[in-house]
């Protein structure tokens, strides 16, 4: 990640001067994981929520301090508050939702993790993470599809980093496990045999 963050660090500072094609880079570069991020927060209405939390982003940019790994942690926060307002604003009218589901914390740093849900579709990673208690699949959806490590995790979930680590490992042991019982179609054996080493 450090070649990533240097080089979103650099745009987010010209985007903070005015520079258009700085925010058009910052965003690029951001863009996919908190998508997924929101996506598992919320399911469909991802697009949505993460256009209202970049609206956000960019009006408060100015005051925003921090490095490129800061700036991942700052705005995963930003689209976390979105996303909590729009399910807030859905308990009005029920419907059912993947936070509802009881799909919200994801375990961190873990390149493994990461390797074997890319062999997924993004629908079957968000079941899977879906079906995961609430805290560890948001530490999970933090570490893995956004990238923060653990302190940036809790600052975005508003935990310590130790609750996180420990909710991220108990993820990614309950993902292998189920990867295991599944038979984890679509995944291959060197995969299934690295998550389970990790855990």
């Amino acid at each position: 990640m450090g070649a990533y963050d240097a080089e979103l660090g650099a745009a987010v500072e010209r985007a903070q001067q005015g520079d258009d094609e700085g925010f058009a880079i910052a965003y690029r570069l951001v863009q996919p994981g908190l998508i997924g991020y929101v996506r598992g927060l919320v399911g469909d209405d991802a697009e949505d929520v993460a256009s209202e939390a970049w609206l956000e982003i960019s009006r408060d940019l100015g005051r925003f301090r921090g490095d490129g790994a800061g700036f991942r942690g700052w705005t995963a926060t930003i689209a976390r508050h979105r996303a909590l307002d729009h399910l807030r604003r859905q308990k009005r009218r029920p419907r059912t939702s993947l936070l509802e589901l009881g799909m919200l914390e994801m375990p961190g740093g873990h390149d493994t993790a990461a390797a074997v849900l890319e062999k997924l579709s993004t629908e079957q990673a968000l079941q899977l993470i879906g079906s995961l208690p609430r805290d560890q699949a948001e530490a999970v959806l933090l570490r893995v599809v956004v990238g923060l490590d653990g302190p940036a995790s809790a600052r975005v979930l508003g935990k310590r980093p130790g609750a996180v680590r420990t909710a991220a490992y108990r993820g990614l042991k309950g993902l292998a496990g189920k990867f295991a019982r599944a038979g984890a179609s679509g995944v291959t054996p060197g995969a299934q045999r690295t998550l389970k080493d990790e855990t």
